[in-house]
């Protein structure tokens, strides 16, 4: 062969390999592509290097999720807030996506890894690795499966931490066949004729049980109160008889657990003597009025017994009431702050305490804790609440059964988390709030 040839030879070789380093080099550049689109946000990161640490010999055959990773520590406050929330969602979702927890004080190279700021910090990756969001400080349940929506990753409950027990599929245990005008407008509850309070309207007789449900109604009604006494009976204990509101004298006394008991007379002389009987306090009309109107709930502003009522710790130091469960949660809603509840289970008395974070649960005692929502059915086949005196905590699901089947038949509704009622309070709009739990007017229902 010549020389010319040769040449032809070499130079053609060189090509050739040339080519093929430049296919290999671009194949790298392509296969890096994604870590470098993660890494745009100068915080990004990719949890493929946790995948190795979880599980080194098995990455290639892992079912790729979308995966949440909370760095935190175990004895920092708001991170001990995050682990009952990362608990729920390891169960309730772990076949859809995954949750990792890090301790960045027993790892302190893990917080240099992921570039955080602040702890706790939850980054969101999608199933190839490629981080998607990240948050800092505490962060709710719901703003974490919201922000999965948010982010085009929806997902179902594989299993559910939270037990299900809805009554409202079923009829009640037993029908309510009591006459309609033997069951209280306010608390549906029996009416003693001897303490039955009357209320005069267009529409017929609104009946109550007590001066107390009166009072309660009273509160929260919206129509123009002007002379509304003028409309209102109440019982003579003695004799059974109707008389007017504003001629009763008022013998309050208080039961075992420290309520009062009212029982109105027409004649101050015999209310005396009963009082002598067994004690108490003789009031007039406008003392009981305002004794009955002196406690307040924080959220819908009805009168109510702070031995009925639960707790309520406002951030600041302001404590205020809930006339019910869920109105209690719903005084964050109203103030737009923190609150700690101090509410007791309908079935035991045990404590129920809720403390919030920025609108979401931050810690439950005790971690088992459920809320009944009690729901009536309406004329239209929907259902809506029942009311405030058929809403409650208690201290597991297996209480809140026991209360409905064996103490509370009639009762429909369902068992929620309390996270979800109050989650359902913060929905709320103002004019929402404002409205909470009023009657537009006094009629019968």
């Amino acid at each position: 062969m010549n020389k010319a040839g040769k040449i032809i030879i070499v130079v053609v070789l060189i090509v050739i390999v040339g080519f093929v380093i430049a296919i290999k080099q671009q194949g790298k550049n392509s296969a890096s592509k994604p870590v470098a689109m993660a890494n745009s946000n100068p915080n990004a990161t990719t949890d493929s290097q946790l995948q190795n640490l979880e599980n080194p010999t098995s990455t290639e055959t892992a079912v790729k999720l979308p995966h949440l990773i909370d760095l935190g520590a175990g004895k920092c406050i708001p991170c001990k807030m995050m682990k009952p929330i990362l608990d729920e969602l390891k169960q309730d979702y772990k076949e859809q996506f995954k949750v990792t927890f890090i301790d960045v004080w027993e790892n302190p190279d893990e917080a240099k890894k992921y570039k955080i700021n602040i702890i706790p910090t939850q980054i969101f990756f999608d199933a190839f690795g490629k981080e998607l969001f990240r948050h800092e400080g505490f962060y709710s349940k719901e703003d974490i499966l919201g922000k999965w929506k948010e982010l085009g990753i929806t997902f179902e409950k594989t299993t559910s931490s939270v037990p299900v027990f809805e009554r409202y599929v079923h009829k009640p245990a037993i029908t309510d066949s009591r006459p309609k005008e033997r069951i209280c407008y306010m608390c549906d509850g029996d009416i003693n004729p001897k303490t039955l309070v009357t209320v005069k309207t267009e529409k017929g007789d609104v009946r109550l049980c007590s001066p107390h449900c009166y009072f309660i109604m009273y509160s929260c009604l919206t129509e123009d109160k002007t002379n509304f006494e003028s409309k209102v009976s109440v019982t003579d204990f003695s004799s059974g008889k109707s008389i007017p509101l504003s001629d009763a004298s008022f013998l309050v006394r208080t039961d075992q657990q420290g309520r009062p008991v009212i029982q109105a007379y027409v004649d101050a002389e015999i209310a005396k003597q009963e009082q002598q009987a067994s004690g108490g306090n003789l009031l007039a009309y406008n003392a009981l009025k305002q004794n009955e109107l002196s406690h307040r709930c924080g959220f819908c502003d009805r009168a109510c017994y702070p031995q009925d009522a639960a707790e309520v710790v406002v951030e600041g130091g302001i404590r205020t009431w809930g006339c019910c469960s869920h109105c209690a949660l719903g005084v964050a809603a109203r103030t737009g702050k923190d609150i700690e509840v101090h509410e007791k289970d309908r079935l035991t008395g045990e404590p129920v305490v809720v403390k919030t974070l920025n609108g979401s649960v931050a810690s439950l005692e005790p971690s088992a804790a459920v809320a009944w929502f009690g729901q009536r059915q309406k004329a239209d086949g929907t259902w809506a609440s029942a009311g405030c005196f058929h809403q409650g905590f208690f201290a597991n699901a297996d209480n809140l059964k026991k209360w409905v089947l064996e103490y509370n038949p009639r009762e429909t509704g369902k068992l929620i988390s309390i996270h979800q009622a109050l989650a359902d309070k913060m929905k709320l709009s103002p004019e929402q709030i404002q409205k909470a739990c009023k009657i537009g007017e006094c009629s019968p229902k």
